[in-house]
């Protein structure tokens, strides 16, 4: 049931309180006191509707992506709504920087420039920025990792906004799981409803990607390794999560692992695989580093021998919840959402509700059919056959599994970046 964006009040400022921090630990001590210091300027009582703004970078690894979230009170004593989104995202990612510092944070800078025309300017010191980076620079060496966070920083304190205490780092990607499930389930108004009906949701990065539900039986939960588990606290209510992130198995880092270049390049050395046109070659740069890649013009190509490629990157990698294997309905988005699109599965406007064989249909489609969506993307028979081992034989979901691929929900992007812009803001104390 979906509810009204009017009905969503952002109840979860108040409800998601220290329960969270304590088990998943995703906000740290001085990012929490460095919003305590805003709060007099914040939640000073007024007599009309008022509004503020925060501002959430998603750093991923293909793209750089900002959230700017408007939210509305309208009484002192009342919460506040969640008004709009604008969202606006550039490419390539962090990550691909990781040798020109400089620039990557040349990157946040245009995007703040957006922030700066879509927040009035007298909030603009009271309107924090926070910079969350995912799997493209846990990927990255440390001290190159390290050099593009304080070159954002950097950035962040020449800007005209409130920049707390550890507003740029790395997220942990069980965070960025868990907190993709609170946006969703909040956006659908499973969360407002106080339900233990809720969805769950898979989301598919460049570097990583991530598995959260709400388990309905025991043996899942006594089943799956002690750090899939987390509590998360909310409407006095205590959700046990089944979460895990898996590093390297992103879209893109599977290419890599498909190929055998997953950290192992070479310089020079051609990487081949069925899975592309036979007479098809290309240089593929994906973290900074330029692959030279191709198709076997003496071998065999088509979604069999591609399968057997792909399945290797997931196979005993991968834990398989009990629960999935049952009838289950998850969200799906980011590359779920956008190479079903591409491949002509679902409307990108309108999304779709589609079934796991028909990610493997339209992965047949595409390998053996390679001439005709070649112009498409020489990629996407490798993309699509890996999406259908992914949830086959790495999370183990039966083929007639119902997914809800989704781009956006109330109009809001299906992000953690929601999820952790309410993190940000609960810790102030609504008068």
């Amino acid at each position: 049931m979906m509810l009204p964006r009017s009905v969503l009040l952002v109840t979860l400022l108040c409800s998601l309180a220290g329960p969270l921090l304590a088990e998943v630990g995703f906000l740290t001590h001085d990012f929490s006191t460095s919003l305590e210091n805003i709060l007099p300027t914040m939640t000073r009582p007024v007599n009309t509707s008022r509004s503020f703004y925060g501002i959430m970078f998603d750093a991923g690894s293909t793209g750089t992506r900002i959230h700017i979230y408007k939210f509305i009170q309208k009484a002192p004593a009342e919460l506040p709504l969640l008004d709009n989104e604008i969202f606006h995202s550039v490419k390539p990612g962090l990550s691909a920087y990781a040798d020109a510092p400089e620039m990557g944070g040349d990157t946040v800078r245009q995007l703040l420039k957006i922030a700066k025309h879509s927040v009035p300017k007298k909030q603009w010191k009271k309107t924090p920025v926070v910079l969350k980076a995912t799997a493209g620079l846990r990927l990255l060496p440390n001290e190159k990792a390290q050099a593009l966070l304080e070159e954002v920083q950097e950035v962040f304190e020449e800007s005209p906004f409130l920049v707390p205490n550890n507003s740029v780092s790395i997220m942990d990607g069980t965070n960025e799981g868990i907190l993709a499930w609170v946006t969703v389930n909040f956006l659908t108004g499973h969360l407002y409803l106080k339900s233990y009906r809720t969805v769950g949701t898979l989301d598919l990065g460049g570097g990583s990607t991530q598995i959260t539900f709400l388990p309905k039986t025991k043996k899942t939960l006594l089943s799956a390794p002690q750090d899939y588990i987390a509590k998360l606290e909310m409407f006095n209510t205590t959700y046990q999560l089944y979460t895990h992130s898996y590093l390297g198995c992103g879209l893109y880092a599977a290419r890599l692992a498909t190929l055998g270049a997953l950290g192992n390049h070479a310089q020079n050395k051609v990487y081949t695989s069925t899975c592309f046109p036979k007479r098809f070659k290309d240089d593929w740069t994906f973290g900074g580093i330029t692959y030279k890649v191709s198709g076997n013009p003496d071998g065999y190509t088509g979604y069999k021998h591609c399968y057997q490629e792909v399945v290797k990157v997931v196979k005993g990698t991968v834990h398989q919840p009990m629960e999935v294997k049952a009838s289950s309905s998850f969200y799906a988005f980011s590359y779920y959402f956008d190479r079903a699109v591409e491949s002509g599965l679902i409307d990108g406007q309108k999304g779709g509700i589609i079934e796991v064989r028909d990610f493997k249909k339209k992965a047949k489609e595409v390998c053996n059919k390679m001439t005709k969506y070649r112009p498409i993307s020489p990629y996407l028979c490798m993309d699509m056959t890996y999406i259908t081992a992914l949830l086959k034989d790495g999370f183990g979901f039966k083929e007639s599994t119902v997914l809800q691929l989704t781009k956006k929900v109330n109009n809001v992007e299906t992000s953690w970046a929601l999820g952790a812009a309410f993190h940000l803001l609960q810790s102030l104390k609504m008068p």
